[in-house]
Formats: structure tokens, C-alpha cells, sequence
């Protein structure tokens, strides 16, 4: 059984604050430590499955925050960026599972450090015409591809997100949130046990997907910067519906993804400068 882990850092045990999450926060480097050994309960409940191979996506913000000498050795780590599929970088149908560590509630909704993709950048993302954040897109992707999502840990409202998506997907919350930058936190040893214990159950308990790489999906994106929208329909299939809202139609999820992807790296782009004000 080969599993995919896509790493997010919002959702991790014990962060809550920008502090913990972004460098050069005060509290980042502890985050990094936090966010490893989450994976690493993951991994161990993956090998208690009957995992052969484990590969890990490093998927928050700079996808430089694990710490390679401390993850789990039986795992494959991609680090780094930019990645033609960012969050799902190197998921192939050759793998069995996918695992959605520390991942967060998407813009609009009040979840501990909610936003989707690029914080104040995006403010809607809608997929055939349902509202969709960074859960929901990766389901959809994997789902294209042929391979279940097993598991989803995070806050508690990303958790009923996921729930909402696909009811089959086991969850753990590792935290409640009592706001945007507050929650009631799990205590981590509990939280650990329970990532371990419930990958290895629901990595048992797999659902059969068909691999769907043909259907076609309609993406919309609601921008905060008109200047984004004003860049983006120069790529082929790309339309521009007002002032801040694109739409790309009748694509195949996986490329719909990657084309995503390429949004988010000419939004970088072009945000790139300080606000003014």
C-alpha cells in the first residue's frame, strides 16, 4: 500500500497564530517541530496499516517547513517550491491513500487561520458553482485521480468541511476554535495518539474510487486585487467575469489543478509589492 501525506501547517497541533505558522514568527521554528511529529504519528499509523511506502508533500506556504532530520526515516519527503501541483505535488493513481495533515477551513468561514491558498489574495473559489477552498479542491483532484482521501486532521472546522465534502473521510481535531486566532487545543500527546490510531483505521478501511481524469469542472475565483483578474485571462481559457472575478470552463480536475496552481504563482507575482497604505 503506497500512501500519499499532503502537510499543511494551520491545522497542526497547538499552532494558532501567523506567529507559529510564517517565518520569521517568533514561534515558527517551534511550529516546524510541531507540524513534523504530527506527520510522524501519521506515518507510524500508516506503517501500521501495511504501508509500503509513504511519500510526504511539504504543502505550507514556503513547502520548506518540515525538519528532514527529525520526520519519520521509512518516509520520502518532497520540500520546497514552486510545484506545478503545489499541494498534491507527486500524487500519482499509483498511490492507495491520501492523508490531509493539519489542514484549515477555507476563506469566509470562522476556523482557526482560515483562509484559501494565498490569505487576503483570495476571497471566493467556486467549483461548478459550489463555494470551495483548499480541502475541497484536493478531494476533487485526488478523486479525478483515482485515490481516496483517508483522513483529514485539523481544527475542528476544518474537519466538519471536510465531513461535508465526503462523510467516508475519517477526521481528527486537534483543536476547537473559539476564533479566527484562538481555540481550545487538545492536549498533544492525545492529539498524537489519535492521528496514529485513526490513519492506521482508516487506511484499513479504504473506498474503491474510479479514476475520472475526463469529466470536466468549471473553477471561479474571486480575487481581493483587481489587478490579479486583470492578468490572469491572458492564459488561454481563462475569462474574466467583473472587475475581480475570473472563470475557466469544461476542464479535466487534474489540469483544472495545475492551472490553479499557475493562478496562485501569477497572483505572487503580481502582489508582490507592499500595500499601499
Amino acid at each position: 500500500m503506497k500512501v500519499y501525506i499532503s502537510a499543511d501547517m494551520e491545522g497542526i497541533t497547538g499552532l494558532v497564530d501567523a506567529e507559529d505558522v510564517q517565518p520569521p514568527g517568533r514561534d515558527y521554528e517551534r511550529g516546524r517541530v510541531m507540524m513534523t511529529e504530527d506527520v510522524n504519528a501519521a506515518i507510524r499509523g500508516a506503517y501500521q496499516a501495511g504501508a509500503t511506502s509513504v511519500l510526504v508533500n511539504d504543502a505550507h506556504g514556503p513547502m520548506r517547513n518540515l525538519l528532514p532530520e527529525l520526520l519519520e526515516p521509512r518516509a520520502i519527503l518532497i520540500k520546497g517550491r514552486p510545484k506545478p501541483m503545489g499541494m498534491i505535488e507527486g500524487l500519482t493513481p499509483e498511490y492507495d491513500a491520501v492523508l490531509c495533515l493539519g489542514f484549515h477551513a477555507r476563506a469566509g468561514v470562522l476556523g482557526v487561520l482560515s483562509h484559501s491558498f494565498m490569505g487576503h489574495e483570495i476571497e471566493d473559489i467556486w467549483l461548478d458553482d459550489q463555494p470551495v477552498g483548499e480541502i475541497g479542491l484536493l478531494h476533487a483532484a485526488a478523486a479525478s485521480l483515482g485515490v481516496p482521501v483517508a483522513l483529514l486532521t485539523g481544527d475542528d472546522t476544518a474537519c466538519a468541511e471536510m465531513t461535508a465534502w465526503d462523510p467516508s473521510v475519517a477526521t481528527v481535531p486537534v483543536k476547537y476554535a473559539k476564533d479566527r486566532f484562538a481555540a481550545q487545543l487538545v492536549p498533544v500527546a492525545q492529539a498524537r495518539a489519535a492521528i496514529e490510531s485513526t490513519t492506521a483505521t482508516a487506511l484499513g478501511n479504504l473506498p474503491i474510487v474510479s479514476a475520472d481524469t475526463v469529466a470536466t469542472h468549471d473553477l471561479t475565483v474571486r480575487w481581493q486585487s483587481a489587478s490579479v483578474a486583470s492578468h490572469l485571462p491572458a492564459i488561454p481559457g481563462v475569462k474574466k467575469l467583473d472587475d475581480r472575478t475570473i472563470t475557466v470552463a469544461a476542464t479535466p480536475m487534474p489540469d483544472l489543478y495545475r492551472l490553479f496552481c499557475l493562478f496562485l504563482r501569477v497572483a505572487t507575482a503580481v502582489t508582490s509589492n507592499p500595500p499601499y497604505c
